[in-house]
């Protein structure tokens, strides 16, 4: 979010700027197309934003594809080569299944005329029994090692589908991940969020924490954005080192993170937040070559726990209210949200629309 807190017609909702860009430029609302123009307007990726600019009001679908390609065209490839993949050796499982029922029925049938043979009272016993003795240990022979060849075949079907499985975990694992800061994106905070409130038992002792860097404007227009991305990758790197590896941690917007905490009360919610601000307020920032001091860098961050609201929507308000009561506070605090907080605004939290 902004560091200056404007009022609601200067800071509408962030979806609804993503639809209105697409509008505007005549874009057709498909989800590529969103993907594209979400990912172009957070500034997560400052050279996509300046190609999306570069295009003008006159883009074709074909160009905003072409652009799109370097950065979402392998989201597509590898879930249709994996969903082939997949289809290619379940219809192998199959036909190696089919193949031993196919088996397994001829050598019910050959049982049951090995039966009638037996049971036929005009043949001779010796010859009979030999005869079909013999039929049935080849056959019984043939039909084990068959067996053994369709388990083996299903074995490395078994193995090969689950390769296809991890690779699609990681792809998951990478598309689900901010590329500057390491941490989880906006994309996986939305669905975590959203599952907050699967478990009712669990609700009460979870909170989400929302925080922004403060006056990030400044020091990117001081300094750049080369360095302002340094800084980012570092307040990551701070955040994630000061709380415990179960805790989600996410960068959700330029300047902004979130970390969604269970298992702890409010009070202890609390002291983790003013730990991480501490530690960030107390972390040097310098160019070690020319010794120029960015610093010092500091935080705002608000808290909400779930049992306060009734819905994602309504957790992530209320968080964000306690956020812009820290900023309006004068920075560099930490607030918790309390009934009767009020905002001039609110932001819709879901946002990454798939």
């Amino acid at each position: 979010m902004s560091t200056v807190i404007a009022p609601k017609a200067q800071i509408p909702d962030v979806a609804g700027q993503i639809i209105y860009a697409m509008r505007a430029m005549g874009v057709a609302p498909i989800p590529r197309n969103y993907e594209l123009f979400y990912e172009a307007y957070i500034g997560s990726n400052p050279a996509l934003t300046r190609e999306l600019a570069a295009l003008g009001s006159n883009a074709t679908q074909e160009e905003l594809d072409a652009l799109g390609s370097p950065y979402f065209s392998h989201s597509t490839h590898v879930y249709d080569d994996a969903h082939s993949r997949i289809i290619a050796e379940l219809d192998s499982v199959l036909r190696t299944l089919k193949q031993e029922q196919t088996s397994l029925n001829s050598y019910n049938k050959l049982l049951g005329e090995t039966f009638n043979r037996i049971s036929s009272k005009s043949a001779n016993s010796s010859d009979l029994l030999r005869s079909a003795i013999d039929i049935l240990t080849e056959a019984t022979g043939d039909t084990m090692a068959r067996g053994e060849k369709t388990v083996e075949d299903v074995e490395q079907r078994s193995l090969e589908m689950d390769q296809v499985r991890k690779e699609l975990d990681e792809y998951k694992r990478i598309a689900n991940t901010d590329s500057l800061t390491r941490l989880s994106n906006r994309r996986a905070f939305d669905n975590r969020l959203a599952s907050i409130f699967n478990n009712a038992v669990t609700k009460s002792v979870t909170a989400l924490v929302l925080a922004d860097i403060d006056n990030f404007k400044k020091v990117n227009d001081s300094y750049g954005h080369p360095v302002g991305d340094k800084i980012l990758a570092t307040v990551a790197s701070v955040i994630r080192a000061n709380v415990r590896r179960d805790v989600f941690v996410a960068r959700t917007g330029g300047e902004e993170f979130a970390m969604i905490i269970e298992g702890n009360t409010a009070e202890e919610v609390m002291s983790i937040c003013e730990r991480v601000r501490r530690t960030l307020e107390a972390t040097p920032f310098k160019n070690s070559r020319t010794r120029v001091n960015y610093g010092p860098i500091t935080m705002s961050i608000g808290v909400c726990m779930a049992a306060e609201a009734k819905d994602p929507g309504e957790l992530y308000s209320n968080a964000d209210i306690a956020l812009y009561s820290a900023k309006n506070s004068g920075r560099n605090c930490s607030a918790q949200y309390q009934s009767g907080m009020q905002k001039d605004f609110s932001k819709s939290w879901l946002i990454y629309k798939t």
